[in-house]
């Protein structure tokens, strides 16, 4: 496979013996190839942060960061992290279908507070403390507990608050 060898002479071996020039190059491409699959993937993935494009976004930069010092096969480790954003493509796609679906790999959203009044359990069972919702109400525009109408935690990890 002659092309197999032009390949190698451009970003070297994967046993380690990888020139600084050849470096620059597998960045450049892992760079490239990095923002081809994030603009794939779609701007939620590494903006709503739910453990879906969390989980997403350490394979990725696990995987190109492999690719890009040569400790796996370079074209193999770009095919496999193709297929994890395929995979997440039809992940966020079935969530968005099948509610059952979205609850089991995305979460749901919990009730923190309503009417005024705290629910201590869901905030205990959550790891929401009361700094973590006053700086929600703060970011809202509300002073005081009793100003919340709703509190909940989003599947992102934020808190949304609404007045009444």
């Amino acid at each position: 496979m002659e092309w197999l060898d032009g390949v190698h002479a451009l970003i070297g071996r994967e046993d380690g013996a990888i020139a600084w020039w050849q470096m620059i190059v597998r960045g450049l491409l892992v760079f490239a190839f990095g923002l081809a699959l994030i603009r794939t993937a779609g701007r939620r993935a590494f903006g709503r942060q739910t453990p879906l494009d969390v989980v997403l976004a350490v394979l990725i930069g696990s995987n190109l960061s492999r690719a890009l010092t040569g400790n796996a096969p370079f074209l193999a480790t770009l095919v496999a992290t193709a297929a994890l954003v395929a995979l997440y493509w039809l992940a966020v796609h079935a969530a968005a279908r099948w509610h059952f679906f979205g609850w089991l790999v995305k979460g749901d959203v919990v009730q923190l507070a309503r009417s005024g009044k705290v629910d201590r359990r869901a905030m205990r069972r959550t790891g929401v403390s009361d700094g973590d919702l006053e700086e929600a109400m703060r970011r809202a525009g509300l002073g005081t507990l009793d100003q919340v109408e709703t509190a909940v935690l989003e599947r992102s990890g934020k808190i949304s608050v609404a007045g009444g």
